[in-house]
């Protein structure tokens, strides 16, 4: 698997994570400990060791920034806990959202006991209709979704859209099954419809102004097609 390499300086390489690649391997993972991580990847396509800052969901697509050394990790992270990091994230849900909505509902924390505050931005960026019928009405509608997570709590983004009644297609854990049924059966798609799309930052060494994009996988480019949606990213 060849990763795409979306930037790299003296600090930091940022690449585009495929869906379903675990970042890293964990104690709770080692049901899928035979498949290489994110880490490995990037070492044995660079030959270099590399250190993540960030989060993002195995089952998650998209932008990530990685360390290539552990004293730099700190200052970036930085960004992320003084919230002056803007994460952009792009959605395929079921049913039409609302043009745009604020999202505060708690989510559970990493240890799944207390729920913590949390805020996603949503707007909407298109809307279809399908002549397909999906259980219990005779035709199907979805959304394309802009997400900007204000706080980076645990399948935020995930938990967050189904607390609205529109869960992301491919979401085993909190979406539609009979939707996530049809778009395998119909379309082929079977990977989760969420990818970590753009990083607008300032770099903390350099004080460049950042902004890194994410291209989208092959079925984001297969569904935009079908369903005459513009890439967002374009």
């Amino acid at each position: 698997m060849s990763l795409e390499i979306i930037f790299e300086d003296e600090y930091i390489l940022c690449v585009n994570k495929p869906n379903n690649v675990l970042v890293h391997h964990a104690h709770l993972s080692r049901n899928v400990a035979d498949e290489d991580s994110l880490l490995q990847l990037i070492e044995a396509q660079k030959a270099l060791k590399v250190y993540p800052i960030h989060r993002l969901d195995r089952k998650t697509s998209g932008i990530i920034l990685l360390a290539k050394h552990k004293e730099y990790v700190a200052d970036f992270q930085s960004l992320f806990t003084n919230n002056t990091i803007q994460k952009t994230y792009y959605g395929v849900v079921r049913g039409f959202s609302p043009e745009s909505k604020i999202i505060d509902s708690p989510v559970k924390g990493r240890d799944a006991k207390v729920h913590k505050d949390a805020l996603t931005e949503l707007k909407t960026l298109a809307k279809v209709t399908l002549n397909i019928p999906v259980k219990p009405y005779d035709s199907s509608r979805y959304s394309l979704v802009e997400l900007l997570p204000k706080t980076g709590r645990m399948h935020q983004l995930r938990v967050h859209m189904n607390k609205i009644s529109h869960p992301l297609i491919g979401d085993a854990k909190y979406g539609d099954k009979n939707h996530d049924l049809m778009y395998e059966n119909q379309f082929g798609f079977k990977n989760l419809f969420l990818h970590a799309g753009q990083l607008e930052f300032t770099h903390p060494f350099t004080n460049e102004k950042m902004v890194l994009k994410a291209t989208f996988p092959i079925d984001w480019l297969s569904l935009f097609e079908k369903f005459d949606w513009s890439n967002p990213l374009s």
